[in-house]
């Protein structure tokens, strides 16, 4: 997401922090650099110029270039106004309002921008996090299986689908939907409007007369994040024709310079609530300013990514970790769990966007092709070894070594690279143990899983920890990174 805005800005903006002492003019080429990376990632240009010329203003004062860091005070500048773009005035209008049950969201856009798939997810979401009773209703009448594709989708993830009744009409349908929101007991219901290849007028008066019958809580605009400018044009139209209430952009997890996000919200001063990351239905995410911002200029995602762990780690299985970690034992059995506990947190790509220092060597990490493909095969490596073997790795001789990579389908080399990342890892969490204490280790991974003593939340982590960014970025040096992963076999490919 952003990959290569965030890269741009990165790489310009670290240029500053070297500098002892910054000038005006050097404030001015950044900025004229930072330019021309919002240009090329698609943000509009009306929202370009106000962007810089706000930026400008603020980093060129007397208390910015006479700073102790004048380099750090311009990132935070910019950070604070990429933030203030994101979020604009009022805050309190990127949350969903449906509170009065049964409360209604009618989801719009165009053809092919996921649509049908967001509703699925923005039901699973709102089941899951919001305890949420769900009815998912499907309108479109003119695209083939669009009903049955909701329906399955439903079925996927247990949440009930409004019965399909051939020959009704899209308005006759979000009104059957609306009897059975209110009869069912359910406390939200969505439904999903058809699509279209072009913003038409058939489009907008069926939208527009659903919207006057139902009178949506929320009317939520699903755009491809794929499409660019023209993403801010249907963002535009659809806003002054049906006044919508939100946006949710998909795709995020592609190729996408993600310009686009930035400048919808800009241009329609509607908010952007949520943010499509994946195809599977719990890849939707609630879109944070702050935290985006963060993203964009390479200072990683703690939160999400504590989040992340609350939500996908084991508590159980940690806890056995933790404890044989304060004695000093990781063996393939620990390692086993630390690879599956990494596919389930969406794999080391996904992990390494959300910490801190990582845009710092994005090269490294663009050169290294990461597949995440390859942790599969090394937990087939550890399936391959007996239960003794996972035990005490230090009996692998060459006739057992054979017979583990045969066993994985795969070669001695891969298995000798596996054992050596484990000895350097076994090392790393000794190491982490004598220096750091049983305390810090437990409140850090305790806290992660709600598995410590206290199950505090994510902002006492980070509150007792107020510099685990900035400690995380240190300890993720480039020698490093190339040092663990390439040891992990085949993690690492040549162009």
């Amino acid at each position: 997401m952003f990959n290569t805005l965030s890269k741009n800005l990165t790489n310009i903006l670290e240029k500053l922090t070297k500098k002892g002492i910054v000038t005006e003019a050097d404030v001015n080429n950044t900025l004229r650099e930072v330019r021309i990376s919002l240009l090329e990632a698609d943000v509009a240009l009306e929202v370009v110029k106000d962007l810089i010329e706000k930026i400008r203003v603020k980093a060129t004062g007397q208390s910015v270039i006479k700073s102790v860091t004048p380099g750090q005070q311009v990132i935070k500048i910019v950070n604070d106004e990429l933030v203030e773009l994101l979020s604009g005035k009022d805050q309190s209008d990127h949350s969903l309002k449906i509170d009065s049950p049964p409360a209604s969201i009618l989801m719009v856009g165009l053809q092919g921008s996921g649509k049908t798939t967001t509703s699925a997810k923005l039901a699973n979401f709102l089941k899951r996090k919001e305890n949420k009773k769900v009815l998912m209703a499907s309108l479109d009448t003119s695209r083939p299986a669009a009903m049955e594709q909701l329906k399955i989708l439903g079925n996927e993830n247990q949440i009930d689908v409004l019965e399909i009744i051939q020959n009704q009409k899209p308005l006759e349908i979000a009104t059957r939907a609306e009897q059975q929101a209110r009869l069912g007991g359910y406390d939200v219901f969505i439904l999903d409007t058809a699509g279209r290849m072009h913003i038409s007028e058939n489009l907008m008066d069926e939208i527009i007369q659903i919207k006057s019958k139902i009178n949506p809580n929320e009317t939520l605009l699903v755009v491809d994040g794929l499409t660019g400018q023209d993403a801010v044009n249907v963002a535009k139209t659809f806003n002054e024709l049906c006044n919508i209430n939100g946006i949710v952009i998909t795709k995020l997890d592609g190729d996408s310079r993600g310009g686009a996000a930035l400048s919808m919200r800009a241009v329609t001063k509607k908010p952007i609530k949520f943010i499509g990351i994946g195809e599977k239905s719990t890849e939707l995410e609630v879109f944070d300013p702050v935290r985006i911002s963060n993203r964009i200029l390479g200072m990683g995602d703690i939160v999400t990514l504590v989040e992340k762990a609350q939500e996908k780690l084991d508590a159980d299985k940690t806890e056995k970790m933790l404890r044989r970690l304060e004695k000093g034992q990781f063996n393939m059995n620990d390692l086993r769990m630390q690879l599956e506990q990494t596919i389930k947190m969406g794999g080391m790509k996904g992990m390494m966007g959300m910490i801190p220092g990582f845009g710092k060597i994005s090269k490294q990490i663009d050169s290294a092709k990461i597949d995440d493909k390859i942790l599969s095969k090394q937990i087939a490596l550890i399936s391959s070894m007996t239960k003794k073997e996972k035990a005490y790795p230090q009996i692998l001789q060459a006739s057992r070594k054979k017979r583990i990579a045969f066993g994985a389908g795969q070669d001695v080399s891969d298995l000798n690279k596996l054992i050596k990342m484990h000895r350097q890892m076994s090392d790393m969490m000794k190491k982490i143990g004598r220096k750091s204490g049983k305390g810090m280790l437990r409140n850090l991974l305790g806290d992660l899983t709600g598995s410590g003593d206290d199950k505090k939340g994510i902002e006492k982590i980070l509150e007792k920890n107020p510099n685990l960014s900035r400690q995380l970025s240190s300890q993720l040096s480039q020698n490093n990174f190339s040092s663990m992963m390439g040891n992990i076999p085949g993690f690492m490919k040549k162009k």
